[in-house]
Formats: C-alpha cells, structure tokens, sequence
C-alpha cells in the first residue's frame, strides 16, 4: 500500500493542526498498525477498505489483548486519516463515518496521599547537588501538575523566581502560565543559585541537567521518580504522571474550580479534567466506608 498518504497526513497535523510531534507520533505508530494490517489482507489501497475490514483491524487488537482506550485511540486514528483522504478526493466515500468507538471504562487515576507526597518529596539528600536538583525537579511536578514532557522542555528563562510562577509549553504547543508555591519556589530557587549556575559557561538553556551539562531526558525523570518511590516505601504504582494526578486531585477535594483545575492541567476538553471529580469522589466513599459506623 502507498504510504505516501499517510506521510501527507501527518505533514497535515504538524503544519494545519499544530500537533506535537509525539501526538504525530502517536499517529504513526497506530496507522502503520493498520496499513500493515490491511495489506496482509491484500487490500493495496484506502479506496478498496470496507468497514469490516476496520472492525476486524480492531477485533485483531483486542486480539492481541491491547487495552480498551488504546483501541479507541487507534479507531480515533483511523477515522481522522480517512476524513483527510476524503478532504483530499483521494477516497470517495468515508466509511468510517457511521463507525462507533468501542466502549471504554475509564480506569482511574493512582494518586498519593498528602502524606505519601510528604514522605516521596523528603527522600532526595538536598546537601548533594544532585539531591537538590531532584528535590526541585519533584516540588515542581505536585506544585504545577506539569507533565514529564513539558519539565523536560522548560528552559531557565521560563521560571520567575520572583514572581513564583512559570511558562509551560503543552501540547499542540499550546502556552500557559502555572503558579508555583511556597515550597517548589524555595527548592527552585536553592537549585537555580547553587547548582544549575555552576553550568553557566555552557551553551544549553534547559533548566534541569544532569552531571555532564545536558538536558534531562522524560525516561531519565521517569527513573528520577521510581527511584524515589522506592525510597519512600510507597507500594502503588507511581510516575512521573502520578504526581499530575496527585495535584488535580488534592486541588479538587479541597474545593477549587473544575475550570481552573482544567486550565492549570492545560486540557483542552473539561472532560478530560472531570475523571478526577470521579478520583474525589471515590475517596471520599471510601473515607466513609472505613470510618462511619453504619457504613
């Protein structure tokens, strides 16, 4: 099969759509499952597909017990390119118009507690450079919500000390601005003076580095938290996504706006940003389950 729509299509995203080049990834990956697909089954172009082809593309995902989001997304996936070929008369028909995506439950997020976070922030030894580095890099991850990604990409001239907020670029390389607190501020401001100065003399503009002067990569933080969970004893499985999930959720209990919530996290759809009303709620069944005496 020609790929060379495909390679149209995601030129379409980056340069129409603005997407992030690990949401045009993302895209790839999932559409290159399915061109693949199709030509083990004979099929040599978008035109000749039906719509059980596109079902028995995603019952071969379940097949391959891929979770039920994923396949959605790939369905997703699938939809967006054949609306583009259709936009772009190289199919007549899009078939995948009437295609629903399939059911999924949406799992809920793992979150720490506030003791927890107390317990996982304490571990890194702030006398060491490095210590201090990963102390603000984990301050920073509950205080903003940020994801791995972003933290990864910020560069000094983001961060305002004085004024305790950042510039964030999101996804869709969408800007926002994000308050720090009190806390965040004070290790943020001990990394930026004590370590991240003494790599003045180099070229580089990100904030966090390691040993040798380069950026910090998202696997290389992805290790930063394990390493610390570890440390602190906390048995749930945690990420670096486990402290954005922390931070909506503990901003959620305590009363703040489901909007702001969704303009800290930068999710374009409040929908998205509404799972962790669902996360509150849990907790607060939960609380009541263990400690009302009619429970």
């Amino acid at each position: 099969m020609n790929t060379r729509y495909l390679e149209e299509f995601l030129a379409f995203l980056s340069v129409e759509k603005g997407l992030a080049d690990n949401s045009i990834e993302s895209y790839r990956t999932d559409l290159i499952k399915y061109i693949q697909f199709l030509e083990r089954n004979k099929i040599s172009s978008f035109a000749q597909v039906n719509r059980n082809d596109i079902q028995s593309f995603l019952m071969s995902l379940k097949g391959s017990r891929l979770a039920p989001p994923s396949i959605a997304r790939n369905l997703v996936s699938i939809k967006l390119l054949h609306r583009f070929l259709l936009q772009e008369r190289h199919i007549q028909k899009d078939i995948t118009s009437v295609l629903d995506s399939p059911r999924t439950w949406r799992k809920l997020p793992y979150f720490l507690t506030i003791q927890e976070v107390e317990r996982f922030l304490a571990q890194p030894n702030t006398r060491k450079d490095n210590g201090l580095r990963d102390r603000a890099i984990l301050e920073l991850l509950y205080a903003t919500g940020m994801r791995v990604s972003e933290l990864a990409h910020l560069k000094v001239n983001d961060v305002n000390i004085e004024n305790s907020f950042l510039r964030c670029i999101g996804k869709g390389s969408k800007e926002r601005v994000i308050p720090m607190g009190k806390s965040a501020k004070e290790y943020m401001s001990r990394y930026i003076e004590k370590v991240r100065s003494k790599y003045k003399h180099r070229k580089s503009e990100t904030l966090f580095l390691s040993v040798r002067g380069t950026g910090l990569t998202r696997q290389a933080l992805w290790k930063l938290v394990k390493k610390y969970a570890r440390a602190a004893r906390i048995k749930k499985p945690i990420s670096p996504h486990t402290l954005r999930h922390s931070f909506a959720t503990h901003l959620l209990e305590r009363g703040a706006d489901l909007r702001v919530v969704q303009e800290l996290l930068g999710h374009a759809d409040i929908s998205t940003t509404q799972i962790y009303t669902h996360v509150s709620k849990e907790r607060l069944k939960s609380v009541y389950n263990q400690f009302h005496p009619r429970a």
